[in-house]
């Protein structure tokens, strides 16, 4: 099991990244947009790095769902290596089974 203060702030980073990612979105296109004036740009650029660094989609930690365990971490099912293990040998996974050849 993670430590509790671990799971809540990647689930309080998973909430202000949904937040703020609209906001991110239109001024990094800003900041990439040639047209633009550069004084707009940069300005742009400055709002952004006022921006909390929690808001950013690339802090957030990929966790197993009922450990929160951060490493070892299938996608697909959102479980740790452990988890997956454990529930598809007890077949509480469907459609996963045992390879044998």
């Amino acid at each position: 099991m993670a430590k509790t203060s671990s799971v809540n702030r990647n689930e309080k980073r998973v909430a202000m990244a949904d937040r703020d990612e609209e906001k991110r979105a239109k001024l990094k296109a800003l900041i990439k947009d040639k047209d633009v004036a550069p004084e707009d740009r940069f300005a742009a650029t400055l709002k952004l790095a006022e921006m909390p660094r929690n808001g950013s989609r690339i802090r957030v930690r990929n966790r197993c769902a009922l450990t929160g365990r951060p490493r070892g971490h299938f996608r697909k099912f959102k479980l740790c290596r452990n988890m997956l293990r454990l529930l598809a040998q007890k077949g509480d996974l469907p459609g996963i089974v045992k390879s044998s050849w």
